[in-house]
């Protein structure tokens, strides 16, 4: 399977949130945790944040009809 990983300033792009908004989502279990890809380099799987949206978008319309 590939994956797509992005990094922190395409999420803030991708979402329109914070930085701080974004960590303290992830804090909650409300958003999609980084992954450690090196010692000083994380980053998100493209497809899990894409899915929250999905959710977001779900939840505005009442759900799935």
């Amino acid at each position: 399977m590939s994956y797509q990983i992005i990094k922190l300033p395409s999420v803030v792009k991708l979402v329109s949130l914070s930085t701080a908004s974004i960590y303290r989502l992830m804090k909650k279990g409300d958003f999609p945790k980084q992954i450690k890809l090196a010692e000083r380099s994380s980053g998100w799987v493209l497809s899990e944040v894409e899915q929250w949206l999905d959710d977001k978008i779900d939840s505005r319309d009442g759900g799935e009809q």
